[in-house]
C-alpha cells in the first residue's frame, strides 16, 4: 500500500502519520566524522542486520548509496519523504527502502541509523508498532548507544532519550483561512511540539499542509510523545471540522468562489508554478470534503500533490526540464489525471 494513492483514518484532514527513530551504533564515530571507509562499514552492519534477518520484511528492501544516485533521484526521495534533504546532500549518506515505501532505513544522516514509518491517514500507534518492530529487528545483530540516565545516545541533544519524532501531516486551509493558524502555532511551541511545512524543518507552508510534531524526546516515553500528540491531533481536526462545518452551512460565498475558480484552473490551465498548483489543490481539495466537488476524490488531489513536484515530474516524463517546461508539463499532467479519475 503506498501512502500517497491510499485512504487512512480521518483522511479528510490527517494526510500522512509518521514516526522517525535515531540511532547508533555503540563504538562507532558519528557520521559528521566518518570518512567513506568507516560509513561503508556501518552501512553494511545495518543492511546485514536486515536481510539476515528472519523477519517477513528481510528481503523487502532495496539499498541506494547517496553517492551512486543521480541529483534527479535524490530529489524525487525527498519528494517522497523516504529521505531527507541532509541525507540527500551527503557524500557518504544511504538508504533502505521498502519496496511498499512505507519504511525506509536512513544510514550515516546525522546519525548512523534513522528508522522511519510513514501510513496514511491517522494511525500513530500502528505506525509506532512497524517502527517499534524494525529497531527490534536491528537490535538483534546491533548493539545501540545507550545511557541508563539520557536514553539513546544521538548526534543532535535534541533527540537524547527515545530518539523519536512523532508527526502527523495535516491539511488545515480553514484555520490559514481565518487567520488562526498563528495562535495554533504558538499554542504548540507552549505544549512542547512544533508546526513545520510539509518537508519539514525550515521549508515553506505549501498547500495549507502542516506537520505537527514532538520537538522533545527525554523524560517520556514514547508512549506518552505518542498520546500527547495524538491528544492535540484530535483537538486540531475538530477546530478545522468546526470550520468547514461553519463555511459548508454560512454565506461564505468568497470561499466557495476560490474553490470553484482553483478547480477551473485545474481543469484548464497551460502553466502551473509549483506553488500556485500546491494552493489550487488545496482548494480542491477542500471543495471535495465540503461536497462541492464530486467529480473527483480526496486520493486523487493527494497524488498529486507529490507527483506535480518538480522532481517527480521529471523523472515520469524522462528529461531534465527548465522551470517554464517543467510548468507547462505540470499542467498536462494534471488534466490526464483528472480524465482518468473522470475531473474532466
Amino acid at each position: 500500500m503506498d501512502w500517497k494513492d491510499s485512504q487512512g483514518k480521518d483522511n479528510d484532514i490527517v494526510i500522512t502519520s509518521r514516526i522517525r527513530l535515531a540511532r547508533n551504533i555503540k563504538g562507532m564515530i558519528m557520521p559528521t566524522f566518518m570518512d567513506e571507509q568507516q560509513a561503508k562499514k556501518v552501512m553494511n552492519a545495518v543492511y546485514d542486520s536486515v536481510v539476515n534477518s528472519n523477519s517477513a520484511i528481510a528481503h523487502q528492501f532495496q539499498l541506494l548509496e547517496m553517492s551512486q544516485l543521480p541529483l534527479l533521484e535524490k530529489q524525487v526521495l525527498v519528494e517522497k519523504h523516504l529521505i531527507s534533504l541532509d541525507l540527500a546532500q551527503s557524500k557518504i549518506g544511504s538508504v533502505l527502502i521498502q519496496q511498499n515505501e512505507q519504511i525506509s532505513i536512513m544510514i550515516n544522516e546525522e546519525d548512523h541509523i534513522r528508522i522511519q514509518c510513514i501510513l496514511p491517514g491517522f494511525q500513530l500507534n500502528h505506525v509506532w508498532d512497524i517502527a517499534n518492530k524494525v529497531d527490534d529487528l536491528l537490535e538483534e545483530r546491533l548493539s545501540f548507544a545507550f545511557d541508563g540516565q539520557w536514553g539513546y545516545i544521538t548526534a543532535c541533544p535534541t533527540n537524547l532519550g527515545t530518539g523519536m519524532r512523532a508527526s502527523v501531516m495535516l491539511h488545515l486551509p480553514c484555520l490559514m483561512l481565518t487567520g488562526q493558524i498563528d495562535s495554533l502555532m504558538q499554542a504548540m511551541t507552549k505544549l512542547g511540539l512544533t508546526m513545520r511545512g510539509l518537508y519539514g524543518e525550515g521549508s515553506e507552508f505549501l498547500g495549507d499542509l502542516f506537520q505537527i510534531s514532538n520537538q522533545i524526546t527525554l523524560g517520556s516515553s514514547e508512549q506518552e510523545i505518542i498520546s500527547k500528540l495524538c491528544s492535540v491531533v484530535k483537538e486540531t481536526i475538530k477546530r478545522e471540522r468546526q470550520l468547514r462545518e461553519e463555511i459548508k452551512n454560512g454565506n461564505f460565498v468568497e470561499v466557495e468562489d476560490k474553490i470553484y475558480r482553483s478547480y477551473g484552473i485545474l481543469q484548464n490551465a497551460r502553466l502551473l508554478s509549483s506553488e500556485e498548483c500546491m494552493k489550487i489543490l488545496s482548494y480542491v481539495r477542500l471543495g471535495i470534503d465540503l461536497g462541492y466537488i464530486k467529480e473527483i476524490d480526496i486520493e486523487t488531489i493527494n497524488h498529486l500533490m507529490i507527483y506535480t513536484q518538480a522532481g517527480m515530474l521529471q523523472k515520469n516524463y524522462g528529461k531534465i526540464m527548465d522551470e517554464k517546461e517543467r510548468d507547462f508539463v505540470r499542467t498536462q499532467y494534471i488534466r490526464e489525471k483528472l480524465k482518468n479519475s473522470g475531473g474532466v
